[in-house]
C-alpha cells in the first residue's frame, strides 16, 4: 500500500472519535442533499485514489456471499457451488457465507482481483459512499474511514460541507 494510503488510515483511526461525533450530528441534521454530496465526493476521492495501490479492503475485509454470489464464483470455476463453498468459505456468528481467512483469496499480488467480473455483490457496492439512502449507510460509511482511503476523503469533504452549515 502506497505510505500516503496507509496515513490517511492511520489519520482516520485518530480521528474515529470525532469521525463518530460528526456522524452523530449528522444524524440529527438530515440534509436534503446528503446523497449528491457523498457521491460528488466518491467521485472526487476516485479521480485521486488508485484502488490497485492500496486493496486494504480485500486484505482486510470479506464481503458477505449470497446465493448468487456463490453462484457466480462456482460458476467461474467450473465447480458445484457446495464445492466452492467447502473449498473457500465458513459460517461466521450471524449465520453468513464468509470467506475462511482473509485477505480474499481472490486477491493476487498485484492487487488485481482474479474474479473481478464475477465479484461478489457487496465487493461491487464497496464502499457504498456512490449509492442512494446514505443516511441509512453512515454507520458502514463510518467504519469504513478505517479501511478505505477514498471514504477517509469523503468524509473529510462532509465535515468541510456539513459543519459550516
Amino acid at each position: 500500500m502506497r505510505p500516503e494510503y496507509v496515513k490517511k488510515i492511520e489519520q482516520a483511526k485518530l480521528q474515529r472519535k470525532e469521525n463518530k461525533s460528526f456522524f452523530d450530528r449528522l444524524k440529527k441534521k438530515r440534509p436534503h442533499d446528503l446523497d449528491r454530496t457523498t457521491n460528488d465526493l466518491h467521485d472526487l476521492a476516485f479521480e485521486q485514489i488508485d484502488c490497485l495501490q492500496c486493496a486494504n479492503c480485500c486484505r482486510t475485509t470479506g464481503p458477505l456471499l449470497r446465493g448468487k454470489d456463490i453462484d457466480n464464483l462456482a460458476g467461474h470455476f467450473r465447480i458445484r457451488p457446495a464445492d466452492f463453498t467447502e473449498k473457500y468459505l465458513r459460517i461466521d456468528e450471524d449465520k453468513d457465507y464468509v470467506f475462511k481467512s482473509m485477505p480474499c483469496p481472490f486477491l493476487g499480488g498485484d492487487n488485481y482481483c482474479s474474479v473481478y467480473s464475477d465479484r461478489p455483490g457487496a465487493c461491487r457496492d464497496y464502499p457504498h459512499t456512490q449509492q442512494r439512502d446514505i443516511r441509512q449507510k453512515q454507520d458502514i460509511t463510518f467504519e469504513n474511514t478505517l479501511i478505505c482511503t477514498a471514504v477517509s476523503e469523503v468524509v473529510k469533504g462532509l465535515k468541510k460541507t456539513y459543519e459550516k452549515k
